[in-house]
């Protein structure tokens, strides 16, 4: 398994879009329309072949809408994670006792994804979701073109982790663990090959979700420059659409 892409729902998708692309210096690869069925608009932005989504509530009484609200404004919103073998999983948290809300597959041109949703109240702090493309080098959810807006010279280089919070944080864990089939270490962290998922005590008044994202970079100076120039600083620490950004 591995940390794929993560999510932030805003009330503004084109602003929170502009200002991570302009502190990363990278670029928006791609609207998926059809969201419009959730009542969503989109922007998919890569880091390497990992990804951050932007989603926008643009009809009343959606998931993303009432997650708004109950935490206040904008925010991370759900954890996509990417596996070898779809089946395999969903048979281990369904014995688990774990509800999958939500399963699809899609194909476009020579890539076909495919996708499980595990119910909120059984995981808690975000969107949990499992995933599997074919080949594995795809990204169906980011289009067929999203390479075209990597290069090897960029500075950002891809998302490797998603710190969570929780008043409970030993309890939210217990239940991720169930989610991925994965122990976390003394820690609390949960550790893929390339990636992990951290716990922490909620600090910051808006309960339990997501804390922050964390990012791989070369240069971290010329990230955090861009960011103090552009008052995006929240005591030393980057703060874009309700989500810390820790660079690594």
């Amino acid at each position: 398994m591995r940390l794929r892409q993560l999510v932030i729902v805003a009330e503004k998708r084109d602003l929170i879009a502009t200002q991570i692309c302009k502190v990363f210096d990278l670029k928006v690869a791609f609207h998926d329309d059809g969201l419009i069925y959730f009542g969503l608009i989109n922007s998919l932005i890569p880091l390497g072949d990992t990804f951050i989504e932007i989603v926008t509530p643009v009809k009343e009484n959606t998931t993303a809408e009432r997650y708004l609200k109950r935490r206040n404004g904008n925010g991370g919103y759900m954890v996509i994670v990417d596996c070898d073998d779809l089946d395999k999983e969903k048979e281990r948290v369904t014995q688990e006792g774990i509800e999958v809300v939500y399963e699809s597959e899609r194909s476009e041109g020579n890539v076909t994804g495919r996708t499980i949703h595990l119910h909120p109240k059984n995981i808690g702090g975000a969107i949990v979701s499992i995933d599997k493309m074919n080949p594995e080098s795809g990204w169906l959810w980011a289009g067929l073109e999203w390479q075209k807006y990597v290069s090897k010279d960029d500075n950002t280089k891809c998302l490797s982790g998603v710190v969570m919070q929780s008043d409970d944080k030993e309890a939210l864990c217990s239940k991720w663990e169930k989610a991925f089939g994965i122990k976390a270490n003394e820690n609390l962290e949960i550790v893929f090959s390339d990636s992990r998922i951290k716990f922490i005590d909620a600090s910051d008044g808006r309960g339990e979700g997501i804390n922050a994202f964390e990012v791989s970079v070369k240069d971290k100076e010329i990230i955090l420059n861009k960011a103090r120039e552009l008052e995006l600083l929240k005591e030393d620490n980057i703060h874009i659409g309700g989500v810390n950004f820790i660079l690594n």
